[in-house]
């Protein structure tokens, strides 16, 4: 039985070892925090993702935590509602169709109950070098002892450890968007009843949407900007760089910013994407927002993620375990895929793509026969 290691316990990682352990393998999942991650924004399943989610037993699950959003207003500077409808939404897209939008935390949740029975978890740990040999690979962690895998995979993100350890310094891959954005928790001080209000006014704005049947509110807020220096640990400095840039907008922005500030939940970064000519090499490889991560803006990064686990799986399944066939499979089948998807984040910058081109890209590929 060949034994894998998997880094990250968000979404693309369990949904990996969940398929890996149904194909015969022996999958280890490490995570740098302490259990599954709790906040977050909202995050769509869609399309062919839908099929993945099916396949593993857990769509009804998935579609009874839904958001129940019934529409949207635009704001102006001031707070005065632009414009308003109940067909679509900015974080879910049309209202009337199959795709399901849910918050982060709950699909994790899901896949890690989902798993946790047949996958061993290691989590507060962190892999700190990887050196392979005709063998394995030898991975040594932050505070486990060093063991050898047969194959090692990165589902650990954006900022993913397992590529830099594999490919080098993050900078040769990461593509800026030209926007910042945080995301945190707060109480519904808005009274806003599964209805989205979003405002923007110059290069700054924010949405805002309740959830947790209307206790709670999940914030975005963000900013127009090239790349900016700031540290990744440091979130008292990512909550001032907040603060400084939207210190202009109206409204209910200083509750907002109070709010945010009060957050134990936030989450700061660029709007990015990871664009690499391959994502293996050797014993190792990537999958979701660690090898093709295509932002938020695109709507499509968790089903990227849902996707690319299980095409990684079938392949490593079909080929017996032969990773370099498997892996070349997977990047042929995957990468079409992606690239339509990533294409979603620019082709209409600082608003949603095109329905039609949303309805091209997730159902762009095939899962093939169960």
């Amino acid at each position: 039985m060949q034994t894998v290691l998997i880094s990250g316990a968000s979404i693309a990682g369990p949904t990996l070892a969940y398929w890996l352990h149904r194909n015969g393998f022996a999958p280890t999942i490490v995570e740098q925090a302490p259990a599954p991650r709790t906040g977050g924004q909202a995050i769509d399943v869609r399309g062919v993702a839908l099929e993945v989610v099916n396949r593993m037993g857990v769509l009804t699950d998935i579609q009874r935590a839904r958001t129940q959003m019934r529409g949207m207003s635009m704001l102006d500077g001031h707070g005065n509602e632009i414009h308003r409808t109940e067909d679509m939404t900015v974080s879910g897209g049309r209202l009337d169709n199959d795709d399901v939008e849910l918050l982060r935390e709950d699909l994790t949740h899901l896949l890690h109950t989902l798993t946790h029975d047949n996958v061993e978890y290691i989590f507060d740990d962190a892999i700190t070098s990887l050196d392979e040999d005709p063998q394995g690979v030898r991975a040594t962690f932050q505070h486990g002892q060093p063991r050898t895998f047969d194959l090692v995979i990165g589902a650990d993100g954006q900022h993913s450890n397992v590529r830099a350890l594999t490919f080098g310094h993050e900078g040769q891959f990461h593509h800026h968007l030209g926007m910042h954005l945080g995301i945190f928790s707060t109480d519904n001080f808005l009274d806003l009843d599964n209805w989205q209000v979003w405002l923007r006014d110059g290069n700054a704005g924010y949405g805002i949407y309740p959830v947790r049947d209307n206790t709670e509110l999940r914030v975005n807020i963000g900013f127009h900007s090239g790349p900016i220096d700031y540290d990744y640990r440091d979130i008292e400095q990512q909550k001032q760089i907040i603060t400084d840039r939207v210190a202009d907008l109206r409204w209910e922005t200083p509750r907002l910013v109070k709010a945010m500030w009060d957050a134990t939940d936030f989450y700061f970064d660029s709007m990015a994407q990871i664009r690499m000519d391959t994502w293996s090499r050797g014993r190792v490889t990537l999958v979701g927002d660690a090898g093709y991560c295509a932002s938020a803006l695109s709507g499509q990064g968790t089903s990227l993620a849902l996707v690319g686990a299980y095409i990684l799986a079938d392949e490593l399944a079909k080929t017996g375990g032969d990773h370099l066939a498997a892996y070349t499979r997977y990047e042929q089948r995957m990468r079409p895929f992606v690239d339509l998807n990533q294409a979603l984040a620019t082709e209409n910058p600082g608003m949603p793509a095109s329905e039609e081109s949303i309805e091209c890209a997730k159902t762009a590929i095939s899962l093939g026969t169960p």
